[in-house]
């Protein structure tokens, strides 16, 4: 059974090395291809952390909403139980979401995610498709057709995995794109197999008429004017 995870975080900002906390942690199970409905799902309480108000417009979380909920201490080894060793998917991940993740495990002296197991559907997306303008989540999730229509008007950890996890499968169907070293061997082979100067060019087999080399030499006399 394959069994994969798609994740996503909120947080108070983007500087966990200058304090920033988690304060969102959302998942979604992929097992055999399919999306199941065993969720992962946990707001947490960042201890003191003012969220600054540019942040809270992004995702409509307040230090009040959050005052009574568990701290990461409770939360990081049940979201360490839920994932296991499968594989774990996140956008822009490795920059981002893994980082983030880790160090607030450090600080608990739990386990890190290994790298073994991170994907990035960011990286993916750069080498499997061609066309979009921007490779983010959302610029993905339109290519692809899946719909934004449940995020209303916040990003939320949970709402984002399962856009993540529509993404990744299509993703997951895509064709990846031919190495830059077979697309030039192509269009060698096909410059070559193309008539060129010295080769055996069709030719006419019929001579022209006075009238066709009246107007072919007109047209030489005004070049050649």
């Amino acid at each position: 059974m394959a069994r994969i995870i798609c994740f996503d975080i909120e947080t108070t900002g983007f500087e966990y090395l200058r304090g920033d906390r988690c304060i969102e942690i959302g998942a979604v199970e992929i097992v055999d291809g399919k999306i199941t409905d065993n969720d992962f799902h946990e707001y947490i309480n960042p201890e003191g952390k003012i969220i600054p108000p540019e942040t809270y417009e992004v995702h409509k979380i307040s230090n009040a909403f959050l005052d009574d909920k568990p701290k990461m201490s409770v939360v990081a080894p049940r979201f360490l139980e839920y994932i296991g060793d499968s594989p774990i998917v996140a956008h822009n991940g490795l920059d981002f979401d893994f980082p983030f993740v880790n160090h607030e495990l450090s600080m608990l002296g739990l386990p890190q995610i290994p790298r073994t197991q991170m994907m990035d559907t960011l990286v993916i997306a750069r080498n499997r498709v061609f066309g979009p303008k921007s490779y983010t989540l959302d610029a993905l999730a339109k290519w692809f057709g899946v719909s934004l229509s449940t995020r209303a008007d916040a990003h939320g950890a949970l709402i984002d995995s399962r856009i993540l996890a529509r993404v990744y499968l299509e993703l997951e169907n895509t064709a990846p794109a031919p190495e830059i070293s077979e697309i030039i061997e192509k269009q060698h082979a096909a410059f070559l197999a193309h008539p060129k100067i010295g080769a055996d060019f069709p030719y006419r087999q019929f001579p022209i008429s006075d009238s066709e080399k009246k107007i072919h030499d007109e047209f030489m006399a005004k070049i050649n004017g």
